[in-house]
């Protein structure tokens, strides 16, 4: 069986992929990946359509034996990952021989990091989707995160003449800073704040608190004014990915992945799609501002971004990186890293 077999899960490695549509009228959140640029990017490296399941995981990356020839992808955070305890590059394809060790490690800058597998993770579908839903204990491997001593069955045998070598270049590969800079679309309910409250949420700098999950990042910092009482509440309504929702105590709450589909806390704005995977890479301690933009600034930038993958889909972008060398030595792929040393 074409398989990885879990030596260390790490703290939290799940299955996910693009989410599970069309269920949220029944009370169904739609889950996937939290970072969604990091997660499609994996895919395309590897060769695999955009929204194939992969692993994704939080804080330190899981430790694995291949069971069988594989090429992967491993993207989102800085990881520095090893394969059979030599370092590798990330942002890139890379052939994986039969029984090599794969471990990742633990975060240097962001936080969630992805692993795809040519021909992705071949784990039930449930509700038209392979990810996993914590709360509701479904989908992805057993409904659970991985632990240890868990064989996780992938795709197809990748072979040797299918392997493309490809990098996603450095200039579109996010820099995590530990803070992120996110533009925001104002409303649905921005008349329920006061005019001065709307001042503050743009231009106050909010800190990612440790109630941070793939359900939603409660932010603390300067409050935001309700025009009286009986705004801070709302009748129940739909809550889009990115939603930003101000309860009564005033602080603000971005809603993610695995939120819940209605709410009654109303929303003074929805971050827009192409910065929600940053949001996605902060850790609790790290901080963002807000940035009021058009909606067709919004549209514009999805529409660079998805130029972006795009590219990377049609194989554009070759392996060039000149910190990394790939030696090969009796069929076998060897990367090596090279690196200034001070005198």
């Amino acid at each position: 069986m074409n398989a990885a077999k879990i030596l260390k899960p790490g703290p939290l490695t799940t299955v996910q992929d693009s989410g599970r549509r069309g269920y949220q009228r029944f009370g169904m959140p739609e889950a996937g990946a939290m970072d969604k640029f990091s997660f499609r990017t994996a895919n395309l490296l590897v060769g695999n359509c955009a929204g194939t399941a992969v692993l994704e995981f939080t804080l330190e990356g899981p430790d694995l034996i291949v069971q069988k020839d594989s090429i992967i992808a491993i993207t989102g955070g800085d990881f520095s990952p090893c394969l059979n305890s030599c370092q590798i590059p990330m942002w890139q394809s890379i052939y994986v021989s039969a029984g090599s060790r794969l471990e990742i490690g633990s975060v240097n800058r962001g936080l969630r990091g992805y692993i795809a597998f040519k021909g992705g993770i071949d784990v039930e579908e449930k509700m038209g989707s392979r990810s996993t839903y914590l709360k509701g204990e479904m989908g992805g491997f057993k409904g659970r995160k991985l632990q240890k001593g868990d064989l996780l069955k992938l795709g197809k045998k990748a072979y040797r003449d299918e392997y493309i070598e490809a990098r996603l270049p450095g200039s579109y590969i996010p820099k995590y800073t530990g803070h992120a800079d996110t533009g925001v679309i104002l409303g649905p309910q921005e008349d329920h704040f006061t005019e001065s409250g709307v001042e503050t949420f743009l231009r106050g700098e909010y800190t990612v608190t440790s109630q941070a999950d793939r359900m939603g990042y409660r932010l603390e910092g300067p409050k935001i004014l309700h025009r009286d009482e009986d705004s801070s509440d709302i009748i129940s309504d739909g809550i889009p990915p990115g939603a930003v929702q101000v309860p009564g105590h005033e602080k603000p709450i971005i809603m993610m992945a695995d939120r819940q589909t209605t709410g009654g806390y109303p929303k003074i704005a929805t971050v827009i799609s192409v910065d929600l995977p940053h949001i996605a890479q902060l850790k609790p301690g790290e901080t963002l501002s807000f940035n009021e933009v058009s909606l067709k600034r919004a549209q514009k930038l999805l529409e660079k971004r998805e130029q972006i993958l795009d590219e990377i889909r049609e194989k554009k972008f070759k392996l060039k990186d000149d910190r990394f060398f790939r030696i090969n030595v009796r069929d076998e792929n060897f990367f090596v890293r090279v690196e200034e040393v001070e005198e």
